[in-house]
């Protein structure tokens, strides 16, 4: 378990990332592995976790590196 609570922001923007680039993967893969077809819409909607994990993990650096008073 995270040892802060800010710590979950972290750990969600980092599943939400590697879920990202293995949907990333999996589009370019699916059409040579099923004969030309395109992969199924839910494929490109994974595609999105990639830049949200990205934002996620940018305001938890923003957040974490700011001084406490």
């Amino acid at each position: 378990m995270p040892g802060q609570p800010g710590d979950r922001l972290l750990y969600a923007a980092l599943v939400l990332f590697a879920v990202g680039v293995v949907a990333i993967i999996t589009m370019f893969a699916y059409p040579a592995l099923a004969d030309g077809d395109r992969a199924p819409i839910g494929v490109y909607l994974l595609t999105l976790g990639t830049p949200i994990g990205f934002v996620l993990a940018i305001v938890f650096a923003l957040r974490s590196g700011r001084r406490q008073r």
